[in-house]
């Protein structure tokens, strides 16, 4: 099941590892392999990541950060051809996300000298950028009925779906509100109304997917392999500005 009708779907630049993940997916869907084994597969990769970039092996850091991201993919993929969604994968998937984010701005910052506050502002606004990204994804699947799993308000603890535990559910739930829930109400409170607002254009969603965690850290393997480690802090700071810009030209242009 995809996660958007046929005629409501745009091209996203972070999405670029969709069609290995669906070869993934469709290779272990008969077989014992769970979305969560692939989840910790993607969690394995980006340690591998991490460390080729603290040994400053660019080339073998940008293929394990690229494989991260397909991996990112597959196991959400794997989850819909097995027709298995859950919610201890949705979050399990979203906090390792979060925690490996924070271990590549470190290691990049180590081999960058760069100072301390602009890593954690780089970290910062690399979370609120992914988060508004996903804000307007998930208000739009949910109004053409697409992939509900994730949903726009996260609020409440889910009720566990066939084939979890409610435990397991529980305890990543909480996880996910501490380390997300600062910016889901930073992005909630910049832009409240976006759920009732006119349906986003193709256009826009394309130009906010450069949110995407794909394409953030293909961005990040690009720098990497090209020697311009200096600069990747630093550009993910500064362009945490173009959330307050999509989210202007939302409000200005559709608002109802």
């Amino acid at each position: 099941m995809s996660k958007l009708p046929e005629e409501h779907k745009f091209i996203d630049l972070s999405d670029y590892g969709r069609p290995f993940a669906k070869v993934i997916a469709n290779a272990l869907k008969n077989t014992t392999f769970t979305p969560i084994h692939v989840t910790i597969a993607f969690i394995i990769a980006g340690i591998f990541a991490i460390y080729c970039i603290v040994l400053e092996h660019y080339w073998l850091a940008a293929f394990f950060l690229i494989l991260k991201s397909i991996l990112d993919a597959a196991d959400g993929e794997l989850a819909r051809v097995k027709q298995k969604p859950s919610y201890t994968g949705r979050y399990l998937d979203s906090v390792a996300d979060i925690l490996l984010n924070a271990l590549f701005f470190i290691a990049i910052g180590f081999i960058a000298s760069t100072p301390i506050w602009i890593c954690i502002g780089a970290f910062l606004g690399l979370q609120l950028q992914g988060t508004l990204y996903n804000y307007y994804y998930v208000i739009l699947r949910n109004k053409f009925d697409g992939d509900t799993t994730s949903r726009v308000f996260e609020n409440k603890t889910p009720i566990a779906l066939p084939g979890e535990k409610q435990k397991h559910v529980n305890i990543l739930f909480g996880m996910y509100k501490v380390l997300y829930g600062a910016f889901d109400k930073t992005i909630y409170a910049l832009d409240s109304n976006a759920h009732k607002g006119a349906a986003l254009p193709k256009w826009f969603m394309t130009s906010v997917s450069t949110f995407g965690l794909g394409f953030q850290l293909l961005l990040i393997a690009t720098l990497l392999v090209l020697g311009l480690k200096s600069y990747i802090l630093p550009f993910f700071l500064v362009y945490t500005l173009m959330v307050l810009v999509f989210i202007a030209i939302r409000k200005l242009f559709y608002k109802s």
